[in-house]
């Protein structure tokens, strides 16, 4: 029997069929249950993965009572993260969130509160923090090679979230439409909207790049696109202490960076005291300038070390060694990130620059 018994709840985000496939592959664990209300939702995973019929389930109790589990997979939709950790909780289990965080600072609050108590670690899932360049970019950036960093430029996001679907197979533009009117993603209720999507990889990652510093203010705007409830483009500035920091988010890039970079570059650029570093998503060479050189050249990105190829895998090897997680995994750095994106997107409703929110 595999030592870590997993059950993945709610296929709401796509990436579940990533994380399960990520646990289908680790010798050490196993799929033991998946639950949805919609069984036709979790069909493709239970071929994929031949994944028995008295492990699936549409009834979440019954789905419980089933376990004991070692740890949940929350794929819900943003807006439903709160609830379902507080359901989850009391049964004694480690809770592993795909991002983003929470659709708000107080529904990040209680998630925390919920897991606080039980001896059972809670981490946020951000597919960006196993990226070998940004791993690469930070390595560097704590060296010192560019000095104090003083800037994090961020633009990212994709064509759209349905666009794709689990192991990044592609959607056809007609499909797409025809979903976008039923989809969680494109709802405000259910937290929607490039914003939410991607400024928390933006804030999370650059959180951790600056050492856990938080900004002073936030201004941000979004577009607003006739009969779409929810923004597809919103540009945030975070006035830091040291300086100005600009984080993107695009639903709508000419293509997914994953297959083929777009223009602008999806990724990360730091300006420090004593040089740059450009870290696009998915690259094999960082960018670089430094005093000492300060022609632009290439730095090869380092290869992930074992243990820490993809999130589960690093989740895992903490629970075995009774570690807690870092990084960008640690709840309480993502809080610091909540507190930017929520202070972002009131900055865009009142349309005017704010004091970070508490």
């Amino acid at each position: 029997m595999a030592r870590h018994r997993i059950v993945g709840i709610s296929f709401d985000h796509m990436h579940m069929g990533d994380l399960l496939r990520m646990v289908h592959d680790h010798p050490e664990a196993e799929i033991a249950g998946i639950f949805d209300p919609d069984p036709a939702r979790m069909a493709d995973a239970v071929a994929t993965f031949a994944i028995p019929e008295d492990r699936v389930f549409t009834d979440f109790d019954a789905c419980m009572a089933a376990g004991p589990y070692d740890m949940a997979l929350l794929c819900a939709a943003t807006a439903d993260h709160a609830a379902y950790t507080e359901r989850l909780a009391p049964h004694g289990l480690h809770v592993f969130v795909e991002k983003p965080f929470a659709a708000s600072v107080g529904d990040a609050r209680r998630m925390m509160a919920a897991m606080d108590g039980t001896g059972k670690m809670m981490a946020i899932n951000w597919p960006l923090r196993w990226v070998e360049s940004h791993v690469t970019a930070k390595r560097l950036i704590d060296e010192g090679m560019i000095g104090e960093l003083r800037e994090v430029h961020f633009y990212d996001g994709n064509r759209g979230p349905l666009y794709h679907v689990a192991d990044k197979k592609e959607v056809g533009p007609e499909e797409v439409e025809r979903q976008k009117p039923t989809s969680w993603w494109y709802k405000t209720a259910s937290g929607g909207g490039s914003l939410l999507d991607y400024l928390g990889y933006g804030a999370t990652l650059g959180t951790w790049y600056m050492g856990g510093e938080a900004p002073l203010e936030v201004t941000c705007i979004t577009d607003e696109t006739p009969g779409i409830e929810v923004d597809q483009h919103a540009v945030a500035v975070c006035r830091y202490a040291r300086g100005l920091s600009k984080m993107e988010t695009r639903w709508g890039t000419f293509t997914d960076p994953w297959t083929i970079q777009p223009q602008p570059t999806c990724g990360f650029t730091f300006v420090g005291s004593d040089g740059t570093i450009a870290s696009p998503d998915y690259a094999t060479h960082l960018t670089v300038q430094t005093r000492a050189r300060p022609e632009r050249h290439e730095i090869p990105v380092d290869s992930l070390p074992e243990g820490e190829r993809n999130g589960i895998d690093y989740v895992l090897g903490c629970i075995e060694r009774g570690a807690p997680v870092a990084g960008p995994l640690d709840p309480g750095l993502c809080l610091t990130a909540q507190r930017i994106v929520d202070t972002a997107a009131r900055s865009a409703q009142e349309k005017r620059t704010l004091v970070l929110l508490a």
